[in-house]
Protein backbone atom coordinates (compact mmCIF):
# COMPACT_ATOMS: atom_id res chain seq x y z
CA UNK A 1 0.00 0.00 0.00
CA UNK A 2 2.81 2.36 1.01
CA UNK A 3 4.76 1.52 -2.23
CA UNK A 4 1.28 2.38 -4.44
CA UNK A 5 1.31 5.56 -2.73
CA UNK A 6 4.68 6.76 -3.03
CA UNK A 7 4.54 5.73 -6.59
CA UNK A 8 1.33 7.50 -7.62
CA UNK A 9 2.61 10.96 -5.81
CA UNK A 10 6.42 10.48 -8.30
CA UNK A 11 3.69 10.42 -10.85
CA UNK A 12 1.69 13.12 -9.99
CA UNK A 13 4.82 14.95 -9.33
CA UNK A 14 6.60 14.18 -13.15
CA UNK A 15 3.17 14.85 -14.87
CA UNK A 16 3.05 18.45 -13.25
CA UNK A 17 6.65 18.40 -14.64
CA UNK A 18 5.72 17.65 -18.05
CA UNK A 19 2.83 20.06 -18.23
CA UNK A 20 -0.19 17.27 -17.47
CA UNK A 21 -3.39 19.21 -16.40
CA UNK A 22 -4.90 18.66 -12.58
CA UNK A 23 -7.33 16.55 -14.17
CA UNK A 24 -4.81 14.29 -15.51
CA UNK A 25 -3.22 13.93 -12.52
CA UNK A 26 -6.56 12.95 -10.81
CA UNK A 27 -7.32 10.47 -13.22
CA UNK A 28 -3.21 8.91 -13.25
CA UNK A 29 -4.04 8.88 -9.30
CA UNK A 30 -6.48 6.60 -9.95
CA UNK A 31 -5.70 4.24 -12.73
CA UNK A 32 -2.31 3.69 -11.28
CA UNK A 33 -3.76 2.54 -7.76
CA UNK A 34 -6.14 0.15 -9.81
CA UNK A 35 -9.13 2.24 -8.23
CA UNK A 36 -11.47 5.07 -9.44
CA UNK A 37 -10.12 8.58 -9.35
CA UNK A 38 -11.09 10.54 -6.66
CA UNK A 39 -11.46 14.08 -6.58
CA UNK A 40 -9.64 15.18 -3.07
CA UNK A 41 -12.34 17.62 -2.22
CA UNK A 42 -15.52 16.54 -2.42
CA UNK A 43 -14.52 12.36 -2.64
CA UNK A 44 -16.90 11.96 -5.84
CA UNK A 45 -15.52 9.34 -8.51
CA UNK A 46 -13.52 11.59 -11.46
CA UNK A 47 -14.58 10.47 -15.05
CA UNK A 48 -13.29 11.62 -18.41
CA UNK A 49 -16.37 13.43 -20.30
CA UNK A 50 -15.94 14.19 -24.25
CA UNK A 51 -17.94 16.71 -25.95
CA UNK A 52 -17.80 15.96 -29.26
CA UNK A 53 -17.45 19.89 -31.13
CA UNK A 54 -17.69 20.90 -34.51
CA UNK A 55 -15.25 17.99 -35.30
CA UNK A 56 -13.23 18.40 -32.37
CA UNK A 57 -13.01 16.30 -29.00
CA UNK A 58 -13.01 18.69 -25.84
CA UNK A 59 -11.87 16.05 -22.97
CA UNK A 60 -12.72 17.12 -19.15
CA UNK A 61 -12.07 15.32 -16.07
CA UNK A 62 -15.47 15.67 -13.78
CA UNK A 63 -16.99 14.57 -10.85
CA UNK A 64 -19.63 11.91 -10.87
CA UNK A 65 -22.44 13.48 -8.56
CA UNK A 66 -25.20 10.34 -8.80
CA UNK A 67 -26.40 10.24 -4.99
CA UNK A 68 -29.38 12.91 -4.54
CA UNK A 69 -27.03 14.25 -1.49
CA UNK A 70 -24.16 14.45 -3.99
CA UNK A 71 -26.47 16.46 -6.67
CA UNK A 72 -28.07 18.42 -3.95
CA UNK A 73 -24.56 19.82 -2.52
CA UNK A 74 -22.78 19.88 -6.42
CA UNK A 75 -20.44 22.55 -6.76
CA UNK A 76 -21.44 25.03 -3.74
CA UNK A 77 -19.05 26.75 -1.88
CA UNK A 78 -15.95 25.73 -4.11
CA UNK A 79 -13.69 28.60 -4.86
CA UNK A 80 -12.08 26.99 -8.18
CA UNK A 81 -12.26 24.21 -10.21
CA UNK A 82 -9.24 24.11 -13.02
CA UNK A 83 -10.33 24.55 -16.72
CA UNK A 84 -10.75 21.45 -17.69
CA UNK A 85 -12.86 20.52 -14.46
CA UNK A 86 -16.39 19.93 -13.68
CA UNK A 87 -19.04 17.57 -12.23
CA UNK A 88 -21.54 15.51 -13.95
CA UNK A 89 -25.20 15.06 -12.48
CA UNK A 90 -26.63 11.55 -14.30
CA UNK A 91 -30.28 11.01 -14.16
CA UNK A 92 -30.91 7.97 -13.37
CA UNK A 93 -34.63 8.49 -14.56
CA UNK A 94 -34.42 11.57 -17.36
CA UNK A 95 -36.93 14.20 -16.54
CA UNK A 96 -37.01 18.34 -17.24
CA UNK A 97 -34.03 19.53 -15.06
CA UNK A 98 -34.04 22.77 -13.70
CA UNK A 99 -30.77 24.09 -11.43
CA UNK A 100 -30.31 27.04 -9.54
CA UNK A 101 -26.81 29.04 -8.08
CA UNK A 102 -27.50 28.87 -4.34
CA UNK A 103 -24.29 28.91 -2.46
CA UNK A 104 -22.58 28.56 -5.50
CA UNK A 105 -19.22 30.94 -5.26
CA UNK A 106 -17.93 30.80 -9.10
CA UNK A 107 -20.43 31.42 -12.18
CA UNK A 108 -20.54 28.19 -14.02
CA UNK A 109 -22.12 27.07 -17.72
CA UNK A 110 -24.80 24.61 -16.37
CA UNK A 111 -25.15 21.79 -19.79
CA UNK A 112 -28.73 20.13 -20.13
CA UNK A 113 -27.82 16.90 -21.79
CA UNK A 114 -31.06 14.71 -23.64
CA UNK A 115 -31.67 11.83 -23.71
CA UNK A 116 -29.90 11.11 -27.48
CA UNK A 117 -26.36 12.33 -25.26
CA UNK A 118 -26.29 15.88 -27.37
CA UNK A 119 -26.59 19.15 -25.66
CA UNK A 120 -30.21 20.26 -25.40
CA UNK A 121 -29.04 24.05 -23.83
CA UNK A 122 -26.51 26.22 -21.60
CA UNK A 123 -27.63 28.68 -19.09
CA UNK A 124 -23.56 30.08 -19.88
CA UNK A 125 -22.28 32.07 -16.82
CA UNK A 126 -25.01 30.97 -14.35
CA UNK A 127 -24.67 34.03 -11.66
CA UNK A 128 -22.90 33.04 -7.95
CA UNK A 129 -25.59 32.82 -5.55
CA UNK A 130 -28.49 33.49 -7.65
CA UNK A 131 -31.75 31.53 -6.79
CA UNK A 132 -33.41 31.66 -10.33
CA UNK A 133 -34.20 28.31 -11.72
CA UNK A 134 -32.40 27.45 -14.86
CA UNK A 135 -34.55 25.11 -16.96
CA UNK A 136 -33.49 22.15 -19.41
CA UNK A 137 -35.34 22.66 -22.68
CA UNK A 138 -36.01 19.46 -22.68
CA UNK A 139 -36.16 15.77 -21.21
CA UNK A 140 -32.20 15.28 -19.95
CA UNK A 141 -30.36 12.43 -18.68
CA UNK A 142 -27.70 14.77 -17.34
CA UNK A 143 -26.30 17.92 -16.64
CA UNK A 144 -22.95 18.97 -16.79
CA UNK A 145 -21.34 22.17 -15.22
CA UNK A 146 -18.15 23.99 -16.42
CA UNK A 147 -16.82 26.77 -15.58
CA UNK A 148 -18.29 29.98 -16.17
CA UNK A 149 -17.73 30.66 -20.12
CA UNK A 150 -16.10 27.71 -20.91
CA UNK A 151 -18.40 26.30 -23.11
CA UNK A 152 -18.35 29.23 -25.52
CA UNK A 153 -14.68 29.24 -25.39
CA UNK A 154 -14.58 25.65 -26.69
CA UNK A 155 -17.32 26.63 -28.63
CA UNK A 156 -19.40 24.06 -27.40
CA UNK A 157 -22.91 24.20 -28.37
CA UNK A 158 -26.45 22.78 -28.65
CA UNK A 159 -25.94 19.90 -30.45
CA UNK A 160 -23.26 18.68 -29.40
CA UNK A 161 -22.51 15.04 -28.63
CA UNK A 162 -21.64 14.16 -24.49
CA UNK A 163 -19.96 11.14 -23.39
CA UNK A 164 -18.96 9.73 -20.01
Amino acid sequence: MRLTRCFVFALAGLMAATGCSQGDDKMAAGQASGKPAVHSESGLPVVPLKVQSGGRTHTFMVEVARSEAEQAKGLMFRTQMGADEGMIFPEQTPRRAAFWMRNTVIPLDIIFIGTDHRILNIAANAVPYDETPLPAKGVAIGVLELNGGRAAQLGIKPGDEVRW
